[in-house]
């Protein structure tokens, strides 16, 4: 019964999102309680406090990248997009166009850029995320960073990552840059 009920929601995921969930059946198929301690760090990737949408994406979409240029990528401008992130600035975080960007949500890319590299700039970035968005915001970009990894990386292990890909974007495909444009990103602190 509980595979059955798993099942059923890995189906609607898939439909909702056209993301293939192969690597959650595997799970499930090898011990219905993998599945569910992997589901008990899914809160991880859902907590946003104190923090605007489009950099918290900014985030999440740095991170992932990072991991995966392909189907994880997608899925994760996919939900920016459905909720709210403007295509222009979806564009900017997947071309790493840190001139494109919004202060903020630069801010946040960059922030997640240093902190993936362990690069020395990672703390004046962290600095600039507490000044601007306090504790409870930096942790919503830790916890985005993390999320954005922690998925392709299962994927990858149990044998369903993917290729690089391009990106779809409000109807345009875009390729993945996995670098911060240095003019800006030097400038945002």
């Amino acid at each position: 019964m509980l595979k059955w009920l798993f099942r059923r929601q890995i189906a609607g995921f898939e439909r909702t999102w056209n993301y293939d969930s192969s690597y959650a059946r595997d799970m499930l198929d090898a011990d219905p309680k993998a599945l569910l301690a992997f589901g008990k760090v899914m809160g991880l990737s859902r907590y946003r406090k104190d923090v605007p949408v489009a950099p918290y994406y900014a985030a999440k979409i740095v991170s992932v990248m990072a991991e995966d240029c392909g189907p994880c990528t997608q899925l994760v401008v996919d939900m920016a997009a459905r909720e709210g992130v403007a295509p222009e600035v979806l564009r900017a975080i997947v071309a790493r166009d840190v001139e494109a960007m919004p202060d903020d949500v630069a801010l946040a890319a960059g922030f997640a850029d240093a902190t993936l590299r362990h690069a020395p700039e990672a703390e004046a970035k962290r600095q600039a995320v507490l000044d601007c968005w306090g504790r409870r915001g930096l942790v919503s970009l830790a916890f985005a960073i993390l999320a954005g990894r922690m998925f392709p990386t299962v994927k990858y292990a149990l044998g369903h990552g993917h290729a690089c890909m391009r990106i779809t974007i409000a109807g345009e495909t875009r390729p993945v840059l996995r670098a911060l444009s240095a003019e800006r990103e030097g400038a945002v602190a």
